[in-house]
């Protein structure tokens, strides 16, 4: 067979008890494609796991024969594909319910921060498209069609922690209000009883999401969009304000604290905050110094406490969540959105966000990679290895290849997820 090492994630399924959740919550009425829900979900993830990133390259489980350790009927598809098309948008929020359950229960055994603080990384990213045909696949700000996702991961582990599809024409702080109370309260119900922190980009520059941080009791750090105002109160920072910070090039960059009334739009009334700000030299012979720039401003407020140079380092480590969002796009199929319809297509993305989390928990779980362990390395390593099954004495083996370079790694893996508890 092919990628038997799907066993991994199979056993790793059965422990966190996934499909009986799917058959739980996923209810499409009336639809052709409603029955057995999980068993037509579970090809799904299974399939994105193995490397498939559309629908027809689900056949791969049954081509391969990979069916035979998964532990679940693989559904053709053409199956697959009536299945998904069932799914309206508030059909695929079903899927929320599952993977907020899902997170609480792979934290549980052992997958979740150590300490109970967590620090959440949101961003959006585009998912182009190609068809005329595709619900929802319009142009946006970046003049490229296709859907614009809101997607809130950890930042020290790339999990996954909530996804919601959204046309392509969406700004990038559409819903992102509702989106963050949800994760919250996700993370919460999941067993983060320390500190969470927000780190966000200049999209979700906000007062909307400065509220929501606030009454949900969770600290934030906020890119802020550059105005003549910011300016200004960046120029006022005296010369001796200045700290100089470790950067690629020698005094390269600077830090500085300061306070600044943001949102206040003529509003005298509007709360001070505290405002970071690093200011970068151009390079030598670079564009902006030719033009005789001598420096460009990179601002964030935040509501932590701490010093400015570390809170500066910190904030700059929220572009960490491009690497779960690439590793989402090139190793779960997020990048092709493959039905004509919106629901069908936020499910998948539904399925993306699961199978993405279990390679990471696998990673975590089984093989002890820190801080996190990419889908196609996982795959490489350890998922697409040939097997055999024999059996003799009514007893089914398994059996690998000779001089496998991580057999011992492979083993290993195997005691430790056959050891979770259910």
């Amino acid at each position: 067979m092919a990628d038997a090492g799907l066993l991994l994630p199979a056993i790793l399924v059965e422990r966190l008890g996934l499909r009986e959740l799917l058959d739980e919550h996923i209810d499409l009425g009336d639809v052709p494609g409603r029955p057995n829900p999980g068993e037509k979900a579970m090809t799904v993830i299974s399939g994105l796991l193995a490397g498939a990133d559309c629908i027809d390259d689900l056949d791969m489980l049954r081509s391969g024969k990979s069916g035979a350790v998964l532990g679940h009927r693989v559904a053709a598809p053409s199956t697959v594909g009536i299945f998904l098309r069932g799914f309206s948008a508030g059909h695929a929020r079903q899927l929320d319910v599952v993977s907020g359950e899902v997170l609480q229960r792979a934290w549980r055994s052992g997958a979740g921060p150590k300490d109970g603080s967590v620090t959440i990384d949101v961003d959006s990213s585009i998912c182009e498209t190609y068809g005329l045909q595709k619900q929802g696949g319009n142009f946006g700000h970046t003049h490229v069609r296709g859907y614009h996702p809101l997607i809130a991961v950890v930042g020290a582990t790339g999990d996954v922690l909530h996804v919601r599809q959204r046309g392509g024409n969406a700004h990038t702080a559409r819903k992102a209000k509702s989106f963050l109370k949800e994760t919250f309260a996700r993370v919460r119900r999941a067993g983060a009883g320390g500190t969470l922190t927000l780190r966000a980009d200049s999209g979700f520059y906000s007062e909307q999401v400065v509220d929501v941080c606030e009454r949900s009791g969770v600290r934030y750090s906020i890119t802020a969009k550059m105005s003549p105002a910011l300016l200004s109160v960046i120029e006022a920072i005296p010369e001796e304000g200045w700290t100089a910070i470790d950067y690629p090039f020698e005094d390269g960059a600077d830090v500085a604290g300061t306070t600044y009334r943001a949102f206040a739009n003529g509003r005298r009334s509007a709360q001070e905050r505290r405002l970071i700000v690093r200011r970068v030299r151009p390079t030598p012979d670079s564009q902006l110094d030719l033009l005789g720039v001598r420096y460009t401003y990179h601002a964030f407020i935040t509501d932590r406490a701490g010093d400015a140079v570390a809170l500066d380092a910190d904030h700059r480590r929220h572009a960490e969540v491009e690497s779960a969002i690439r590793d989402l796009k090139y190793g779960m199929g997020m990048n092709h959105c493959p039905s004509g319809r919106f629901g069908a297509n936020a499910a998948w993305l539904a399925f993306n966000a699961m199978a993405h989390n279990l390679a990471r928990w696998l990673g975590r779980l089984c093989f002890g990679e820190e801080p996190m362990i990419t889908a196609k390395t996982l795959r490489r390593r350890y998922l697409s290895v040939p097997g055999r099954i024999a059996c003799s004495g009514r007893q089914m083996r398994l059996h690998l290849p000779i001089d496998w370079p991580w057999e011992l790694q492979f083993l290993s893996a195997l005691q430790r997820v056959r050891a979770l508890l259910a």
